[in-house]
C-alpha cells in the first residue's frame, strides 16, 4: 500500500479523471504564494497521469529553484526556468517551442489550441509558468560546458556507468574531463547555448599545431587530439538530446585528423622473458604483490586488471585442473563479453596464485597504481625490450607465443578474451585439453612437468 502511495505521489482522481495536486513546500511559501497546485491531467490512465505528474513536479522543482538560487536573469536561474518551462509544455501533451518560432508557424491550429489551454491559467498565480510553457516565452539558457559535464556524468550517463568500479568510473572520466579542460583553457567556460564553429576552429587547430609543430617540438598523437574532438562532440550532442534539442548543429561534426598512425605495442620476445624478466633477482625489489600479479600475467595473458581484480571464489586451485575465472563482479564490470573465461594455471602463473588464493588486496580496484608500479620498475631497471614495449608487451606476448605454436584460433580468442569473429562450434575445450595447449607454447623457464 505504501509503495502504491509513493507511486502515485501528487496525484487524485475525481469521478475517474485524475489531477496533479501538490501543496506548496514551506521553504518556497515565500517565494511562491500559491498555497495548494491542482492541475487538470485530462486522463483517466494511471499510467499517463504518472507520466504526466512526473513531467509537472520536475517542472515545479525546477520552478522554485529558479526563484531562490538568484534572480531570475542569471545564468542559473534562467537555465531552472527553462527547463521548468520545458518540462511543463510535456505534461500538458505539448512541445516546448519557442515564441519566436510559433509566431512564423503557417499552421496556427496548434498555437490557437495552446492559447484555449492557456485561458484557464490567465488571471492566476500560475499565469506565468503556464505562458512560459505554451507560449514558448522562456528565454533560452543554458548551462555552461564544465556544469554539463557534471551533469553528464552524474546524471546523462549513469545507465554506462552502472556496474562500474570506482576505478573504472574515475578512468572513464578522466579522459573526458582532459577534453573539457583543454577546451576551456581555449575557449573560457562557455554556456552550452553560446558554443558554436568557432570555437570548435579554434580546438581542432590547436590541437593541429600540436599534432605537426613548426617549431621543432616533438609532434603529439593524433589520436589523441580525435579523442578530445569526438569526447566534446559526444558531450555537446549527448547533452542537448537530454535537453529535448537532438536536432541542434553540433559544432564538432566532422572534424577529425586523418591518417593517423597507431602506435602498437610490441609483445615482450620469450627470449626476453626468460633471460631478463624472469632471470634470478630481476624482480627482487618489487614489492611482492606486484611481483606475484606479473608473474601470473606470463603464463595467463590476462589484462592486468584483472589478475589485479580476482576475487577469492574466481581463483581455483582445489581442481584436477587449476584455473582462473575471470568474471564481472557486483561492482566491476569486464571490457567486454568475451572477456569472460577459465583460464588454467601453470608454470610461474600457478606458483605465483598458490600464494595468493584469495587475490591481491593491496591493488583491488587500483590497476593504474599497478600498471604505473610495473611500468616505472621496468623502466627503472631495464626490463623493457625496446623504448615502445610496455606492461601489457607481456599479454601481447602471450597471443604471439600462441599463433606460433599453431593454436586452434577459437581458442585463442578464448584464452585472450576476444570476441570470435567465425562461427563457433563448441565451447573451447575442457579444461584439461586447454591446459595441454598451453603447454605447448609454456616458456621453458616456467614449464611444469608433464606429469603435473
Amino acid at each position: 500500500m505504501s509503495e502504491m502511495k509513493t507511486l502515485d505521489q501528487y496525484l487524485k482522481q475525481r469521478k475517474g479523471r485524475w489531477y496533479y495536486v501538490r501543496r506548496v513546500p514551506l521553504r518556497y511559501a515565500n517565494v511562491d504564494t500559491r498555497r495548494i497546485i491542482k492541475t487538470a491531467l485530462k486522463t483517466n490512465s494511471r499510467e499517463v497521469a504518472r507520466a504526466r505528474r512526473d513531467a509537472l513536479a520536475e517542472a515545479d522543482d525546477l520552478y522554485w529553484s529558479s526563484l531562490t538560487i538568484g534572480s531570475p536573469g542569471s545564468q542559473n536561474g534562467a537555465v531552472s526556468r527553462y527547463r521548468a518551462a520545458k518540462a511543463r509544455a510535456f505534461a500538458r501533451g505539448y512541445i516546448y517551442t519557442p515564441v519566436e518560432e510559433m509566431a512564423v508557424q503557417k499552421d496556427m491550429t496548434e498555437v490557437i489550441d495552446r492559447l484555449r489551454t492557456l485561458e484557464g491559467s490567465l488571471g492566476t498565480r500560475q499565469e506565468t509558468v503556464e505562458t512560459d510553457a505554451l507560449l514558448g516565452t522562456a528565454p533560452k539558457a543554458s548551462i555552461t560546458i564544465s556544469e554539463a559535464f557534471e551533469l553528464y556524468c552524474d546524471k546523462i550517463t549513469i545507465g554506462d556507468l552502472k556496474g562500474k568500479s570506482p576505478d573504472q568510473r574515475s578512468s572513464w572520466r578522466k579522459v573526458k574531463n582532459r577534453a573539457v579542460q583543454n577546451f576551456i583553457r581555449l575557449c573560457g567556460d562557455k554556456p552550452m547555448a553560446e558554443i558554436d564553429r568557432s570555437d570548435a576552429q579554434v580546438f581542432y587547430e590547436w590541437w593541429g599545431r600540436r599534432v605537426d609543430p613548426k617549431d621543432g617540438s616533438k609532434p603529439l598523437n593524433a589520436n589523441s587530439a580525435n579523442k578530445d574532438i569526438t569526447n566534446l562532440r559526444v558531450l555537446f550532442g549527448t547533452y542537448w538530446t537530454y535537453e529535448g534539442e537532438s536536432k541542434r548543429e553540433n559544432p564538432f561534426a566532422g572534424l577529425r585528423f586523418k591518417n593517423v598512425v597507431y602506435k602498437t605495442v610490441p609483445p615482450f620476445s620469450a627470449h626476453w622473458l626468460e633471460t631478463k624478466v624472469l632471470a634470478d633477482g630481476a624482480l627482487l625489489t618489487l614489492n611482492e604483490d606486484a611481483r606475484l600479479i606479473l608473474h601470473t600475467l606470463i603464463e595467463t595473458g590476462c589484462r592486468p586488471s584483472e589478475i589485479a581484480n580476482l576475487r577469492p571464489e574466481h581463483i581455483v586451485l582445489d581442481h584436477d585442473v587449476p584455473h582462473l575465472r575471470i568474471r564481472p563482479t557486483a561492482g566491476r564490470k569486464l571490457k567486454s563479453k568475451s572477456s569472460n573465461r577459465d583460464i588454467p594455471l601453470l608454470g610461474v602463473s600457478l606458483e605465483a596464485m598458490k600464494l595468493r588464493p584469495n587475490g591481491f588486496d593491496a591493488y583491488y580496484d587500483r590497476s593504474s597504481t599497478l600498471s604505473a608500479t610495473l611500468m616505472k620498475y621496468f623502466k627503472t631497471n631495464g626490463l623493457l625490450e625496446t623504448p615502445d614495449h610496455r606492461i601489457y608487451s607481456i599479454r601481447h606476448a602471450f597471443e604471439k607465443r600462441m599463433l606460433e605454436a599453431d593454436i586452434d584460433y577459437g581458442l585463442r580468442c578464448i584464452l585472450m578474451g576476444h570476441h570470435n569473429s567465425r562461427p563457433s562450434y563448441g565451447d573451447g575445450g575442457s579444461l584439461v585439453y586447454r591446459r595441454e595447449q598451453m603447454r605447448k607454447f609454456a616458456l621453458l623457464k616456467a614449464r611444469l612437468p608433464m606429469s603435473q
